[in-house]
């Protein structure tokens, strides 16, 4: 990187450090930096969780998943079929429940309906699990970081880090919610010029189609069931499993759930995640594309995988690091000043994903650990410098988190997906059980989240020909099963408990749901579109 391109990115840095300063000035207490007072907005909050799950990740993950995974190419937009099914469901059956009841941490629902074993159970197994996705995260932009600083991972990582961790503590959940608007319009306009550049490279769209190998533009796969024949991205796993992660994620997940709380009414959420669920596929499609021209580069430029740096695999061996290949692309092809505005479309995409993260594990902490277990409340003004405190504690564990993830797959796109799918299933059934059932009790539900996860655990261990997509529906039959046949077993559930808020299913909402199914099915027309002409 020039001296150009390093103005832009600390422009860029110092400016969301001071936005998060000046949004800070209105907070009073823990609710104001966990809910952001309940006064965002639901296009807001749509984009923020967009913003968030379009992070490093999927900017580095996705292009070298569609270019170069083996078994991958634009099958990955059989995903996001689930996407506008998953926020029918939830807009229907769980937000509603949970927004009602003022939380700030999604699981303490739990402890009303079952007890507090469950909620702090539920609790911890979030902040193990989320910390260390979240290790995936530091460790995608680290990489990014370690090439353009050509310095070592350990202080690229760091630089990540202190940045990060100093605008997350100051801004709360307001400034995560208002600079991940911002970030998602940078990140945008990074992956349409990167497309523009590399179109323009190889000579215009024809080119691009000619040139690139027609098993990367397939994207429907009705062949495979991955159950058991080793194909993990066919149609139903990815349709089904899809579907059941994506509930459980934005349904259950505090990082996700935590904005939807965040919102001024149950209507204002339901909003929320119509536009999320109408937004987000246009996105997925772009930076897609974006693995279709890397695809099509590599084929005219066989050079280019050998380029980029390597990562090791374990065994003394080492591979292409796939997940460079973006910022590689970009330092060959645009000039000074334009690698700066990509690589802060990767620092937007960094920091939209663990801003948010990193404050729902701190909400979590506070309020399932903290003010649950305090005999006496704290005073106001500790208790939110605590929060601050927390947030900073989080964040140092998940740059330690970072060094553990390397060789779990050559996508981190792929890992971070795989770490979640070992518990959405259980994680949604727990919730589910507690809305929609009421014979339920704790001890069968926990033994059932145990059970579910072993089962997951299970087959990653001893059956790796079965889709890890499918763990996100086998992970939540065992659960629900196991805790409806020792229903009758344990402490009664506690009563009156809130179970089902039938307000989803309101005559308003059915034009909704029937756009977001038509929208599936514009989806699923995409697909098809693009199976055709790699057939060609």
């Amino acid at each position: 990187m020039t001296h150009l391109d390093w103005w832009v990115v600390i422009v860029y840095l110092t400016g969301m450090i001071l936005l998060a300063v000046y949004i800070a000035r209105g907070q009073r207490d823990r609710r104001d930096y966990y809910l952001a007072g309940n006064r965002s907005g639901p296009v807001s909050i749509a984009l923020s969780t967009m913003a968030t799950q379009c992070s490093t990740n999927s900017i580095l993950g996705a292009p070298a998943f569609v270019a170069f995974s083996v078994g991958g190419g634009l099958l990955w937009l059989q995903y996001e079929l689930a996407v506008p099914l998953a926020m029918i469901v939830i807009m229907a059956l769980i937000l509603p429940t949970l927004r009602q009841l003022r939380l700030v941490s999604v699981y303490a629902y739990l402890e009303q309906r079952f007890g507090l074993t469950t909620r702090i159970v539920m609790s911890l197994v979030f902040q193990l699990v989320r910390a260390f996705a979240t290790g995936v995260t530091v460790y995608g932009i680290g990489l990014v970081l370690a090439v353009c600083l050509e310095t070592d991972f350990l202080t690229a990582v760091l630089l990540l880090a202190a940045v990060t961790i100093i605008y997350d503590a100051i801004g709360g959940l307001r400034a995560v919610i208002v600079s991940d608007v911002i970030q998602l319009i940078v990140l945008s306009g990074a992956i349409l010029l990167a497309i523009w550049v590399a179109v323009d490279a190889l000579g215009g769209v024809r080119a691009v189609v000619s040139t690139v190998p027609a098993e990367r533009l397939t994207s429907l796969d009705f062949n495979h069931t991955g159950w058991g024949d080793g194909h993990d991205y066919a149609f139903w796993p990815m349709l089904i499993g899809g579907l059941f992660l994506y509930v459980s994620y934005y349904g259950c997940d505090q990082s996700q759930t935590q904005r939807l709380l965040a919102s001024r009414t149950v209507a204002d959420g339901n909003r929320a995640l119509l536009l999320n669920g109408l937004l987000r596929f246009p996105l997925v499609l772009s930076y897609c594309l974006l693995g279709v021209c890397l695809a099509a580069y590599a084929t005219a430029d066989p050079g280019f995988v050998e380029r980029l740096p390597l990562r090791d695999t374990g065994g003394g061996e080492q591979a292409p690091n796939y997940n460079l290949a973006v910022p590689q692309f970009v330092f060959e092809q645009f000039p000074p000043g334009l690698v700066g505005l990509v690589m802060v479309g990767l620092f937007a995409a960094a920091m939209s994903s663990l801003d948010s993260v990193l404050n729902a594990l701190s909400a979590t902490t506070m309020e399932d650990l903290v003010r649950r277990f305090r005999s006496k409340p704290l005073p106001e003004r500790r208790e939110f410098l605590l929060a601050k405190l927390l947030t900073v504690a989080w964040g140092l564990l998940t740059v330690g988190m970072a060094f553990l993830v390397e060789t779990i797959a050559d996508s981190v796109l792929v890992a971070i997906n795989m770490i979640g799918s070992l518990i959405n299933g259980p994680l949604l059934a727990v919730f589910l059980l507690g809305l929609l059932t009421r014979r339920t009790r704790e001890f069968g539900v926990l033994c059932g989240l145990a059970a579910g996860f072993a089962v997951n655990i299970w087959l990653w261990l001893f059956h790796p020909d079965i889709s890890w997509l499918w763990w996100n529906v086998t992970g939540f039959v065992v659960t629900s099963a196991t805790a409806l046949i020792l229903a009758s077993a344990g402490a009664r559930p506690r009563q009156p408990a809130p179970t089902f808020d039938r307000s989803g299913l309101q005559r308003a909402w059915w034009p909704a749901y029937l756009g977001l199914v038509a929208w599936a099915m514009v989806i699923l027309a995409v697909g098809a579109g693009f199976t055709i002409l790699a057939a060609n």
